[in-house]
């Protein structure tokens, strides 16, 4: 019960991390951080199936978009 409750806490940091980061990359790695912490409680809650769904097309294949999306793009700071 703790190991739960101490994951959806770092989920719940990771999720205002991202909201907050003024870099889109950074932005990225935390929300496939909270995806990733959200496929790990699928998993403890018993749903195999729903965790690999999640940790493979939420946290590789989306991020993997993300960054292909970012690094084709040109940021304004550069």
């Amino acid at each position: 019960m703790i190991a739960v409750t101490s994951l959806v806490v770092l989920m719940f940091v990771a999720a205002i991390l991202a909201a907050a980061f003024k870099d889109l990359l950074n932005a990225v790695i935390a929300s496939s951080v909270v995806s990733l912490i959200t496929a790990i409680l699928f998993y403890l809650l018993q749903a195999p199936d729903v965790a690999m769904a999640e940790a493979s097309i939420g946290t590789a294949l989306v991020i993997v978009i993300f960054i292909i999306a970012i690094k084709k793009t040109r940021r304004y700071e550069d």
